[in-house]
Parts: structure tokens; C-alpha cells; sequence
């Protein structure tokens, strides 16, 4: 999120946990717009899941807008 100063504030750490490299992870969790596809398959994943939101977060900063565009959020993912 960016307030009107233009601030960058990181919020939404609700679900946040440690991660296990041995274990993975399994859980469809986050925002649509910055939701990595691996999560989205429902499969096993890793921490660089977080490298795609991190891109997602960076082009809309360079473009001012999501790199994805729907209705809901089902359209979006």
C-alpha cells in the first residue's frame, strides 16, 4: 500500500509462518493481484513464491498499475 506521502507500507503478515525447505508449503493463501501461479495449482512450493510478488509489487510501482486486470478476484487469479 502507498499513503498519500507516497510511502510504501508492507501490511497482510496475518498469515505469515516459518518455512521448512524439508516440509514446503500447500496453503492457497495471499492477494490476488500478487498470488504466485505455483500457489494457484495447488501444488507444494517455496519461498520463491515471494520473488514473484516482489516483481508484481515492483511493476506497479514502475507502471502505476497491476500487471493483471479483472472483474473479481477469481478473474484476476
Amino acid at each position: 500500500m502507498i499513503d498519500d506521502e507516497g510511502k510504501i507500507k508492507v501490511i497482510d503478515f496475518g498469515t505469515a509462518m516459518a518455512f521448512d525447505p524439508e516440509k514446503g508449503m500447500n496453503n492457497v493463501l495471499g492477494t490476488p493481484y500478487y498470488i504466485a501461479p505455483e500457489i494457484l495449482k495447488n501444488c507444494k512450493y517455496n519461498e520463491k513464491c515471494d520473488m514473484w510478488s516482489i516483481g508484481v509489487i515492483m511493476y506497479v510501482m514502475l507502471t502505476g498499475r497491476p500487471p493483471f486486470y479483472g472483474k473479481d478476484d477469481r478473474e484476476i487469479m
